[in-house]
């Protein structure tokens, strides 16, 4: 990482700045989710950060305090949407969506925070809207810029916001894909937003929503990238706050479970919707800004990691050697809070070519492309990248058919043969 990964923390709310904030639990400290070394720096201790949650006990807002370095975090991001199949044809049908409810029309600007890649703005792009790009990772910046989808490297600020805002006119969208979560200045990123959108412009952001984390134990998404865990009760005011207002609230299977929220600038053309409310219903009754609830979740992690373990001695015992397929962000606070270490996992398999050859953040064990599984024949494969289980699975029935077993750790452990 060229930026040092350095911590903070901080003492108020995100969302309405209180400082009645409520410790939650904790999970075991790790390093930056996505700090891969290299084959020289194996050797070298990283450092790790706390991951404690806290609540708001004025709005309800789940989050982390301790916010590193987003330089260090972002800079030199090893993940791209476009090497999954599942997330291109997401965000096909997502710009799809996002067009009919705004209404956008041929040359109409639309603007992605955090725009990775592209794969989103490529499809914009198809169906005939200007786009741009904003994203501090250089290289992968760099490489939309070469396919013709025009990307400005750096943070989304309300400054970089008038920028864009004079250079190429108001947006009737702006977009935030799994990036409204890693924020800490939400209020500057939401107000950026806001001042670069036409009057009857739409704010479309998709983030993993507490309600799924909650209900389906996804604790491995709880990692230092995402600072914010939302839901919509804590949501509204904070839209109100900043003269905007929370129109759709949809629930999307994206990473296991997320929230696409619609936002307009207040007194916008569109009414509150049906969603809105039904998010609200389901957040009460699942009692998510109560601290005895979050005592029962820790309580189910715990129950998660025991039975893992025991599926996971056990096959070694039997003097089989197991390989981890996935090394997405979440398999980090996975193995560490687990206990998952090079002892269990011989090796992890993942389809990026920015991650392959790199070593695994903390437990520094040896990231292989998917040719592995043929050349190294491991009997178990441990599917860390579980939100994408069926097509990894389909992929490899060779592994299958040959004897191998299939352990997906999350939402429940379950082992297929």
């Amino acid at each position: 990482m060229n930026a040092p990964a350095s911590c903070r923390r901080r003492s108020d709310c995100r969302l309405c700045r209180s400082t009645r904030l409520e410790p939650a639990f904790s999970l075991t400290p790790t390093p930056p989710a996505n700090a891969f070394v290299t084959e020289s720096e194996r050797d070298v201790s990283q450092t790790s950060f706390p991951l404690d949650l806290f609540l708001c006990a004025d709005c309800g807002h789940f989050q982390l305090l301790d916010v590193v370095n987003p330089a260090a975090l972002f800079e030199d991001y090893v993940y791209v949407s476009g090497t999954s199949p599942v997330f291109v044809e997401h965000f096909r049908r997502y710009a799809k969506r996002a067009i009919a409810l705004s209404g956008a029309a041929s040359g109409d600007l639309v603007v992605d925070i955090g725009s990775n890649d592209g794969t989103l703005l490529r499809f914009f792009k198809e169906f005939g809207l200007r786009v741009l790009g904003v994203d501090p990772a250089k290289e992968i910046a760099a490489r939309a810029n070469a396919a013709g989808l025009e990307t400005w490297t750096g943070f989304f600020t309300p400054s970089l916001s008038l920028k864009i805002l004079r250079e190429k006119g108001p947006a009737t969208l702006v977009t935030a894909n799994n990036v409204f979560a890693h924020a800490d200045d939400l209020r500057g990123m939401a107000t950026a937003a806001r001042d670069l959108l036409a009057s009857d412009g739409l704010f479309v952001f998709e983030t993993s929503y507490l309600a799924d984390v909650y209900e389906k134990t996804l604790f491995d998404t709880i990692y230092h990238e995402h600072l914010s865990y939302h839901s919509v009760a804590p949501l509204l005011p904070f839209f109100e706050s900043l003269g905007m207002q929370l129109v759709e609230a949809e629930r999307v299977d994206t990473h296991g479970g997320s929230l696409r929220g619609v936002a307009q600038k207040a007194g916008g053309r569109l009414k509150v919707g049906a969603s809105v409310t039904m998010r609200l219903e389901e957040e009460a009754r699942l009692g998510l800004t109560s601290l005895a609830a979050f005592a029962s979740y820790a309580a189910r992690i715990g129950a998660l990691k025991t039975k893992l373990l025991s599926v996971l001695t056990k096959f070694k015992a039997g003097g089989k050697r197991l390989a981890a397929f996935g090394a997405p962000a979440k398999a980090t606070t996975l193995m560490h809070h687990f206990g998952i270490d090079g002892e269990l996992v011989d090796f992890i398999i993942d389809d990026s070519p920015l991650k392959q050859g790199l070593y695994s953040p903390g437990l520094h064990i040896p990231v292989l492309p998917s040719s592995a599984v043929a050349e190294r024949r491991p009997e178990g494969l441990l599917v860390t990248a579980w939100n994408f289980a069926d097509p990894i699975i389909a992929k490899n029935k060779a592994f299958l058919d040959g004897g191998g077993t299939f352990i997906v750790p999350l939402p429940r452990v379950k082992i297929i043969e």
